[in-house]
């Protein structure tokens, strides 16, 4: 009788160069990506992508899906090393690269306005649940958010050109005698994320990122769909070195990983300590908003916060509530969240915004995301491109420039249920402004109305808020508006303007005054601190 031998078992290396990564990637390939602009951006492998199909015509009819923008117009090409004509026909965003007016649009946003390929721009938390739905062979999401906006097919149906009106995405079906939105569950045959290292059994670690977005879902979605999970880190480390407590993605779900030690943190960010939690910067070190017509606004939407909220915050105006509320020394009155997956902090500006320095928690984004499709928060503060006489909000079409705005992100769903929203920004675009002894002056008029009699698209509901009780409160300036039962109503002024000519003529829709109208606050127009107490 033969002696037993035991024999020892070699792992098959997981790693592999960019170009052997995606050269496993075959025509017609649904590809997920796992970023938000320049965050978390697998942007080595979706290059060498990009390489092979001019090297080689191949891969060919992908479609590609990214719940937030991967990649920016700032350095991080993301999505625009795929937009290539015959190899991208399909994408399925919840945001998009955006940038300046004067800057040229990015190949993506030349490709869907040429009709160059079918694209929907579906809320992001929708994305992450028909991924989530795809994982577990569920038949797709039901969901009432979105409705009564672009997203509803009784409106756009999310469709962003003619290519993908032909082609609906999302369809209103009756459910247990309510009508719902369905959209279909999502099956990757690739998904790229990134970490920042993977041990050779391919687990993977965040520990220098500002998020994990949604690298678990994505790749468990792919693998149970029997496709490829692509990861790029930034090192690798010997197998079974990780800590299991540290481990967000199982090595069972990583086919291959590559290996990119030049990846950038986030957008024009190579390394930023406090964005991944690894250092508590003191408070000193957050710059305070300048003084100007945007703080004045900011500090006005600040007044509408109480003590022990959690708050959402989003891009623009609102983005420097923070800071208004640590140079009055009340940080830490509300914990802001935002749909990357910071909780706590304070949520960063300008290439970092996405990210939170001296972050309480890291959550990942489909859990965020189901924390504000239920509006289990207090508050959000969102701006505005546009509001009509409704109460309807624009912010994610700029006809005249496209790229100028990312699309919706998240903002359909954080504002489906939100029991109270601080929409922000200047009452119209263009306006020369100067602040004078607690005044406001308009030096010279805007030429563009922000206030319309309908929006260009709805991505937020008037109609539907009002419906369902929601508290909604428009901050610009000149004059604080509320959302009542009756429509739009002035409820306060900036001192130094006159009612009539200032704001109801410059209004390209009536704008009503209630009889108890006030002056707006002048502590707000003046340099000093406002006394802030929420």
């Amino acid at each position: 009788m033969e002696a037993l031998v035991e024999v020892a078992v070699v792992p098959v290396s997981k790693v592999r160069t960019a170009a052997q990564a995606v050269g496993l990637i075959g025509d017609g390939a649904v590809v997920a990506v796992n970023a938000s602009s320049g965050l978390c951006c697998p942007d080595a492998v979706l290059q060498a992508l990009g390489q092979r199909f001019e090297a080689e015509g191949h891969p060919r009819g992908l479609t590609s899906v990214h719940p937030i923008a991967a990649g920016d117009m700032f350095g991080t090409l993301g999505v625009d090393h795929i937009a290539r004509p015959g190899m991208l026909t399909r994408i399925i965003g919840g945001s998009y690269p955006s940038g300046p007016t004067h800057a040229a649009a990015p190949r993506i946003w030349q490709m869907i306005v040429a009709e160059q390929l079918a694209a929907y721009n579906v809320p992001s938390g929708i994305i992450f649940d028909m991924l989530r739905e795809g994982a577990a062979k569920r038949p797709g999401v039901l969901t009432k958010v979105g409705m009564q906006t672009f997203v509803d097919p009784d409106q756009e149906g999310c469709a962003m050109n003619a290519s993908a009106r032909q082609a609906p995405l999302v369809a209103r079906v009756r459910f247990a005698g309510e009508d719902w939105l369905h959209f279909p569950p999502l099956h990757p045959d690739v998904a790229i994320i990134r970490a920042t290292t993977a041990d050779e059994n391919g687990n993977l670690s965040f520990e220098q990122e500002g998020a994990t977005l949604g690298a678990m879902e994505m790749a468990l979605s792919a693998r149970n769909s029997g496709g490829l999970v692509i990861a790029q880190v930034k090192r690798i480390a010997r197998r079974g070195s990780l800590r299991p407590h540290d481990v967000r993605v199982p090595g069972i779900l990583v086919d291959v990983i590559v290996e990119a030690p030049d990846q950038l943190q986030t957008t024009a960010t190579a390394h930023d300590p406090a964005i991944s939690g690894e250092l508590f910067c003191p408070l000193h070190t957050f710059r305070p908003p300048e003084f100007n017509v945007a703080k004045v606004i900011a500090r006005r939407v600040a007044r509408e916060l109480k003590s022990g909220w959690a708050v959402n915050i989003g891009f623009g105006i609102s983005a420097n509530v923070p800071r208004v509320l640590l140079e009055e020394g009340r940080h830490g009155a509300v914990t802001w969240v935002i749909e990357q997956g910071a909780v706590g902090g304070i949520p960063l500006l300008d290439f970092k915004f996405g990210c939170a320095a001296n972050a309480e928690a890291f959550v990942a984004s489909p859990h965020q995301f189901s924390y504000f499709q239920a509006g289990a928060f207090d508050c959000a503060l969102l701006s505005f491109l546009e509001v009509d006489a409704e109460g309807s909000v624009n912010v994610s079409r700029l006809a005249a420039t496209p790229h100028r705005t990312a699309g919706a992100g998240g903002f359909v769903d954080i504002t489906a249920r939100a029991r109270k929203i601080v929409f922000s920004g200047t009452f119209n675009a263009g306006a020369r402004m100067a602040l004078s002894d607690g005044r406001l002056v308009i030096e010279t008029e805007g030429r563009v109305a922000k206030f319309v009699p309908r929006v260009d698209q709805v991505s937020f509901s008037g109609l539907r808020a009002r419906a369902q009780g929601q508290d909604i409160t428009y901050v610009t300036e000149r004059c604080v508006i509320r959302l009542t039962p009756a429509g739009l109503v002035i409820t306060e002024v900036a001192p130094g303007l006159d009612l009539q000519r200032d704001i109801l003529d410059q209004a390209k829709t009536p704008l009503q005054v209630a009889p108890d109208v006030k002056p707006m606050e002048a502590a707000l127009f003046h340099p000093g601190p406002i006394g802030l107490t929420p």
